[in-house]
């Protein structure tokens, strides 16, 4: 019986391998992409994390605050609630400029052929598409 080292099969779903992403993922324009989605995503989850344990501890433990009577029978409680509907897509539409501003301009000068290192934008200044992407002609 003879044992031969495992292989890990081979990905044909057009994805990178792991030494091609770990290329990839070594060079610092990719580097820079992940620390400015991370300074932009990690604050925003925990203030919104944070507004909505608000939410939940007030309701748990200040029924009396949260049962005030704002307009109506509009009380406390439903406006906090009806705002964490407002502040999830205030956060979407902040995420979608934050990336149209910053996070697509650094995504482009990321390599995405993990062998040559080139980018998605060729010299020229046209744009390629990304390794594994169908040119549509």
């Amino acid at each position: 019986m003879t044992t031969e080292p495992t292989r890990r099969p081979e990905s044909h779903g057009g994805g990178l391998d792991e030494a091609a992403y770990l290329r990839i993922d070594a060079s610092p324009e990719f580097r820079r992409l992940k620390s400015a989605f991370r300074r932009f995503v990690f604050p925003l989850t925990a203030a919104f994390l944070l507004w909505y344990l608000l939410y939940v501890v007030l309701s748990a433990y200040a029924r009396d605050f949260m049962a005030k009577k704002v307009w109506g029978d509009v009380n406390v409680a439903l406006v906090f609630g009806l705002l964490q509907f407002v502040s999830t897509f205030l956060i979407a539409v902040a995420y979608e400029r934050y990336s149209r501003r910053t996070l697509e301009p650094l995504a482009a000068g990321v390599p995405t052929d993990a062998t040559t290192g080139a980018t998605s934008s060729d010299p020229a200044g046209e744009t390629r598409p990304a390794a594994g992407e169908e040119v549509a002609e």
